[in-house]
């Protein structure tokens, strides 16, 4: 009974076991006939050669070609704001108006003083006109008292007059004398009295003229033609010299951009001389990336360069017609300094860095990835100039550089720039 069931149990096995050998079987006839992996699919670019551009770039700040800042020069409340902040303002347009009222004051006050040194003074021409008849009579009467001692002398001498008569006429051309002297004193007296009211009339003058200066310091207006900025105070303050800028006009066309460059590159661009710089054409570089359609031109180099981070300031010219580009902007000034002849150009995308080095993947005429180490130079567009490490017309993985492995065999296909 015992064998009996051991061999139902063996027809039994044998009958599970023949549909999963029959299954195994036929998973490995079908996979034997799917074949190898297809390789993966990259795109490759070819290293191109071609004369390029040498490009520069530095970052710069705008700033406008004049900037005026508009201060109180006087005390006083501000009565009137006079312009749209943001505006075009002309040169002589009203900004914004200070009080006159005490300084109108003052002026009255000055004219007032003026007219009074001017009176003082033609009463001294005029004591001087009586001092000088007064001289004239002096000096008349001493003539003829002269004349009295002169005509008296030699007749005292023959006794033909009495001593009392000769003393009397000495006496009498003595104090001739002495009104001729005091005539002369008030002559001077006059002349000096004249002189003392010609100063009061200038300093009265010079007051009227100060205080019509203070006068024209309460309306304060635009020096130049130019952006009015944005008002830092209210009307109703009081303002004074200390109180800071008001506001500020700007002229931005043409707008200056300032932007620095070490002390070696600023000796390379001038190793032909200072014209050098003046030779290039400067493009900006918006915050947003977008290129001012307006090119630039260089205008001048600072003074020094600064001892503390080795940099000399450049300051190039742009035209900014309707006021677009404002100063404060941020932007990347660009220049061509000269062409690399020959130079091979790969897609920036297909290198990779690694620790410091860069590495691209080429593609040889088997389709096989191979790992190349590079020296590159600089950046053209999207391109990168490579050089040294490969030749012209080589490929090199551009899309899919992660899928590509040293050794590995690939399918290439024609890189397509934006995908």
């Amino acid at each position: 009974m015992i064998t009996a069931i051991n061999k139902k149990n063996r027809i039994w096995a044998a009958l599970v076991l023949i549909p999963a050998v029959l299954t195994a079987a036929g998973c490995t006839k079908a996979t034997s006939a799917a074949g190898p992996a297809r390789p993966p699919e990259v795109q490759v670019a070819p290293v191109q050669q071609r004369d390029v551009p040498l490009y520069r770039e530095w970052i710069g700040t705008l700033d406008g070609m004049v900037n005026a800042a508009i201060k109180a020069e006087v005390s006083g409340y501000l009565l009137s704001q006079n312009y749209a902040e943001g505006s075009f303002v002309r040169k002589g347009q009203l900004l914004f108006e200070i009080d006159p009222r005490p300084f109108q004051a003052a002026l009255d006050q000055a004219k007032g003083q003026l007219a009074q040194a001017k009176g003082q003074l033609a009463q001294a021409k005029a004591q001087l006109t009586q001092a000088q008849a007064q001289l004239a009579q002096s000096m008349a009467d001493q003539g003829r008292t002269q004349l009295d001692v002169d005509k008296y002398t030699p007749l005292a001498k023959q006794q033909a007059i009495t001593q009392q008569e000769m003393d009397n006429a000495v006496q009498n051309n003595v104090s001739a004398k002495a009104k001729s002297e005091a005539s002369k004193a008030g002559v001077e007296t006059a002349k000096a009295q004249i002189e003392a009211s010609n100063a009061a009339v200038e300093s009265a003058q010079a007051a009227v003229e100060a205080a019509q200066v203070n006068i024209s310091f309460t309306h304060l207006a635009s020096p130049i033609d130019g952006i009015a900025g944005q008002a830092q105070v209210q009307v109703g303050n009081l303002v004074s010299p200390s109180s800071g800028v008001i506001t500020t006009v700007s002229t931005l066309d043409p707008i200056k951009v300032n932007f620095t460059t070490g002390e070696q590159e600023y000796l390379s661009l001038t190793r032909g001389g200072g014209n050098d710089l003046a030779k290039l054409q400067l493009e900006l570089i918006l915050a947003d990336g977008s290129t001012f359609p307006q090119k630039g031109k260089f205008s001048f180099a600072d003074r020094q360069v600064n001892q503390s981070t080795g940099a000399i300031q450049l300051t190039g010219l742009f035209p900014n017609p309707g006021n677009r580009l404002r100063p404060g902007q941020y932007g990347r000034v660009r220049a061509a300094i000269g062409t690399s002849a020959g130079a091979l150009l790969i897609p920036q995308r297909a290198v990779t860095e690694l620790q410091g080095s860069y590495q691209v993947a080429v593609v040889d005429s088997t389709n096989k990835v191979g790992i190349r180490t590079l020296k590159l130079g600089d950046r053209i567009g999207s391109m990168w100039i490579v050089a040294e490490g490969l030749k012209p017309g080589e490929r090199v993985v551009a899309e899919g550089v992660q899928k590509a492995r040293p050794g590995m065999q690939v399918s290439p296909k024609p890189f397509v720039e934006g995908n």
